[in-house]
Parts: structure tokens; C-alpha cells; sequence
């Protein structure tokens, strides 16, 4: 067993040109965990992933855009996004913070 703290938190940048944060706890080569953060009126610069996510929100307010729809991104939301579909959260109203699960471990399928 492993305790995994911090998860799920919202944590800043130390960069203060960059609005969001990522933040890896941990990774075993068939899942790996973090926390995503943005800051309230900051961009989400991230592009598909080669693995298969899960963001379960935990603080703040956005959208999620997708190349299939879209969805509110709000506590207690769960979204799945498929490996390889582009996406991002936009309309980042107050600081965000998903926990965010990769399966398998994040590149781990990178080329």
C-alpha cells in the first residue's frame, strides 16, 4: 500500500509565465497519478495524450473541450478522454484542480 498526499490539490506554477502545473505522485507502469492545476483565467497548453485519462475535478470551474463534445468541469465531475483525442479545458473561471489517472503509466507508449 502507498498513501499518495497531496493528490487532487491545487498547485500553482513556480513559473509565473505559465497559468497551469502539473504534478506527477505517482507512476507504475500500468497507471500513473497526478494533479493538473490552472489558475483562474489561465490556457491549458496541453495536447493528446498517447494514453487513455481520467480527470476527476476536485477544485475550481472549466470546460472541457474535445474533439467528441464538450462537458462541464466542475467538483465531482469524472471525464474520460481517450488516447489520442485532442482536448482542453477553456473558460478556467476559478483556480482548477483535477486529479488525473493515466493508463497505462503517462509515456509510456510515447514513441
Amino acid at each position: 500500500m502507498q498513501i499518495v498526499s497531496g493528490a487532487g490539490a491545487f498547485t500553482p506554477s513556480n513559473d509565473p509565465a505559465k497559468t497551469a502545473n502539473y504534478v506527477e505522485h505517482l507512476s507504475v507502469p500500468d497507471l500513473s497519478v497526478g494533479t493538473y492545476s490552472i489558475a483562474a483565467g489561465g490556457a491549458d497548453g496541453q495536447g493528446p495524450h498517447t494514453e487513455d485519462e481520467i480527470y476527476v475535478v476536485t477544485a475550481g470551474r472549466a470546460r472541457l473541450v474535445t474533439e467528441s463534445g464538450e462537458a462541464d468541469a466542475v467538483p465531482g465531475a469524472v471525464l474520460f478522454v481517450p488516447a489520442g483525442e485532442v482536448h482542453r479545458f477553456v473558460e478556467i473561471s476559478e483556480d482548477f484542480a483535477a486529479l488525473v489517472i493515466f493508463g497505462p503509466a503517462e509515456y509510456s507508449r510515447a514513441t
